[in-house]
Order: C-alpha cells, then sequence, then structure tokens
C-alpha cells in the first residue's frame, strides 16, 4: 500500500475452522465388566478433571471421540451382529465405519486407563448402548457404547501405572454402588442396562443384546428407542 501501511496477512488455507457448537462428533465408551470381583460384579470408572469442557468433576466410563488414525484401523475384536447394527445405524452426516468406532474404543480403554485387550480375544466388543448429547451443549457426541467382559483383559486389571491423567480416581466400581456417584444421567441409565444384561448371562457368555437402548437427542423431543 502507497502509505506504507499493510495488508492484513491472509488466514492461512489449511487453518481448520473452528467446530459449530452443535456439531455431533462420533464417540466410543467402553464398559468393562468384572462379574467375579469380590464385591460382586462391577465396573471400571474414573472422575473427570473439575475443569473439563464436557462432563466436569463426573464419575464415567473410559471413552471419547473418534480420531482419523482410528478410520485406518483394518480389523478389531467387535462382535458380527454388533458390526452389523452398528453399520445400519450410521448417520447420515457421518462417514464412520463400526471398525472405526471399535478401535477409538480401545484406544481410550489404553490411554485413559493402561489397560490393554488380549489380542486373542475374539469378538470381545459388544455394542450395547447408543446416545446423543441433547442440542445446546458446548460439545456434543454420538456415543456408542461397547461392553467388554474384564477377563479378556490383557495382564492385571488393577495396574492403571500407564494411564493418561484424563480421569482421576480410577477403580472398580461394584454395581450396587456405583449409581452413589456423581454420574451424568445418561451413565446412570447405561449402568441400569448393563446390570440387566450382567444378570441374564449369568455364568455364561456376554452376548450381543437383542436390541440396543438408543437415547436420540437429534429432534426437538428426545427419543428413546430399541435398535434392532
Amino acid at each position: 500500500m502507497s502509505d506504507g501501511q499493510h495488508a492484513p496477512a491472509a488466514p492461512l488455507a489449511d487453518t481448520p475452522a473452528a467446530p459449530a457448537p452443535d456439531r455431533l462428533r462420533d464417540a466410543a465408551t467402553v464398559i468393562l465388566l468384572d462379574r467375579y470381583a469380590d464385591g460382586g460384579p462391577a465396573v471400571l470408572m474414573g472422575m473427570r478433571g473439575a475443569a473439563a469442557a464436557f462432563m466436569p468433576a463426573k464419575y464415567v466410563f473410559p471413552g471419547g471421540a473418534v480420531d482419523p488414525d482410528d478410520r485406518h484401523a483394518v480389523a478389531v475384536p467387535l462382535a458380527d451382529a454388533c458390526a452389523a447394527r452398528l453399520a445400519a445405524e450410521r448417520r447420515t452426516d457421518s462417514d464412520i465405519t463400526p471398525t472405526a468406532l471399535a478401535h477409538a474404543a480401545l484406544r481410550e480403554l489404553e490411554e485413559e486407563t493402561g489397560l490393554r485387550l488380549d489380542p486373542a480375544a475374539d469378538g470381545a466388543l459388544i455394542f450395547v448402548f447408543r446416545a446423543i448429547t441433547p442440542p445446546g451443549r458446548t460439545r456434543r457426541f454420538d456415543a456408542r457404547f461397547f461392553l467388554i467382559d474384564a477377563r479378556h483383559i490383557e495382564g492385571d486389571r488393577h495396574d492403571f501405572s500407564r494411564a493418561c491423567d484424563e480421569l482421576s480416581h480410577l477403580h472398580w466400581v461394584a454395581l450396587a454402588e456405583a449409581r452413589a456417584l456423581d454420574l451424568p444421567f445418561i451413565t446412570e441409565v447405561v449402568l441400569a442396562e448393563i446390570e440387566a444384561m450382567a444378570a441374564a448371562a449369568g455364568n455364561g457368555p456376554l452376548t450381543a443384546p437383542s436390541t440396543v437402548p438408543f437415547f436420540d437427542n437429534r429432534g426437538a423431543e428426545p427419543r428413546f428407542v430399541q435398535l434392532s
């Protein structure tokens, strides 16, 4: 410019746009269930930090959003019936695959707890619940919940020494006591489903349910339906 002033620099072409507040992100959550704990069936939970943008200071299961690298996974121990159900229930605005969701679940489990699934545990991930965060939240997720029998965990299931610091107070909680914790509403609903599944399975293997509950908050009114 002739007066010595400089024009403002143009934004970099590869700078990502800020996500829309109401944009849904695909996410995966893991429910580790120990049916043979001394105090009765127990699940692994941890507390989110008080400064967390999503569900601060709440007790939750390990989990998080699907990362780009999760999309490149080629094989995960996902039950066939669950893979088919996940594929059938994909949103029209998402190209996420069942394999990417399952990989995200296992990645988050390892990052947040330090625990890893036994590579020989075929079909260990069971799709048991789906929930979409209500509108108006700072972050919204389309979360799929996967149940894993704790017997499929490699090594010591009580060793959290390799966990990151995203969840504190990681511990196994008896199902009978879990609802006394400070929980998100949807976690309370999921716990009730898991308690019923554990009772129905008895000492037998955990299997994919005949239908999967879906708490759908995409419309003006929430819907609670069963995915067949």
